[in-house]
């Protein structure tokens, strides 16, 4: 029983209805997904030509800092600032070389910078600020070049760029503010832009969204651009940005509770509930594209493990 009558060529996969021989496939610049690594596979190619990920040194500075799995001593506190910009670095697509912590001396400082210099780029955290002990500057206008080092913004006002020369090479330096909120979004506004730019990636600008605000925020305290940490989210077609908390710049949990970060202009003031202003969005969702989660349930996980962060093999 004859149930469709048959086609000539139905159900036949010709040979060039995908690609054809002289066909542009990829261009220049084209980020590697899935998609891409199928199209590639499919054409019979086992090597293309990449740009390769950036090595990005990292290194912390400051008498005060003791590694994370360490013994609490006295008034020092833990070097969160490695663990978290090692982790920007491989979110957007760097690979971190986690340098460990230097001494407030001049000689330590020197020879750590010496050695983050065999890679693509270094990044130091404290020691560009106005204090007695800071000293990244000072290194760094002995041994390299420093284009500038405040930035009108906060938190993230005391940050540093400059340049190294070695072997023929020119190894940018992003010297980020020692405070751990200020570091973090000092990178998201310079060092994630530099990673992406030096990976070749056209798209690196995030997107900014017009939201309502739930709190007044205020912006008199030396008023400089305000990127405060909220949390974005979005309800009736429209959004609504929710401050995290304590906006100090030392208060973490504000990043780890905020997907958006405020542009509140020096020259407003303040900002009162219900009005509208720009967030620049950090994700749309909280969590969805790290690689592993804290486990806070009950019974069973699907997958149980633990993340090391420490000085063991410096893994991010």
């Amino acid at each position: 029983h004859v149930l469709k009558e048959a086609v000539t060529g139905a159900n036949v996969r010709r040979a060039g209805e995908d690609v054809r021989a002289g066909d542009g496939v990829l261009q220049r610049g084209t980020v590697l997904r899935p998609q891409e690594i199928g199209v590639i596979a499919s054409l019979g190619r086992n090597e293309v030509r990449v740009i390769r990920r950036p090595v990005v040194a990292v290194l912390s500075t400051g008498d005060e800092l003791l590694e994370p799995g360490q013994p609490r001593q006295g008034a020092r506190i833990y070097d969160a600032n490695a663990y978290s910009v090692a982790a920007q670095v491989r979110r957007f697509g760097g690979e971190p070389l986690l340098l460990g912590i230097a001494p407030d001396t001049v000689e330590a400082l020197t020879a750590k910078i010496q050695e983050g210099l065999a890679a693509d780029m270094l990044i130091t955290s404290a020691g560009v600020s106005k204090g007695d002990y800071d000293v990244v500057k000072d290194v760094l206008a002995k041994e390299g070049e420093v284009a500038f080092w405040t930035v009108a913004m906060k938190p993230g006002k005391p940050l540093a760029f400059g340049t190294f020369e070695r072997d023929g090479r020119r190894i940018p330096h992003i010297g980020l503010p020692g405070n751990p909120v200020s570091s973090m979004v000092a990178f998201e506004l310079f060092g994630r832009p530099a990673i992406m730019k030096m990976m070749g990636k056209r798209g690196w600008l995030r997107p900014v969204v017009r939201a309502i605000t739930t709190d007044r925020i205020t912006n008199v305290d030396d008023p400089r651009l305000f990127l405060a940490r909220c949390s974005v989210t979005r309800r009736d077609g429209r959004y609504y940005a929710s401050l995290t908390g304590s906006q100090g710049s030392g208060i973490l949990t504000s990043m780890a509770k905020a997907n958006g970060l405020t542009l509140i202009p020096a020259e407003v003031d303040a900002v009162e509930e219900g009005e509208e202003i720009d967030v620049l969005m950090l994700d749309w969702s909280l969590g969805d594209e790290w690689g592993s989660w804290t486990d806070d349930s009950e019974g069973d996980t699907p997958l149980p493990g633990t993340t090391v962060i420490g000085p063991a093999d410096r893994s991010v």
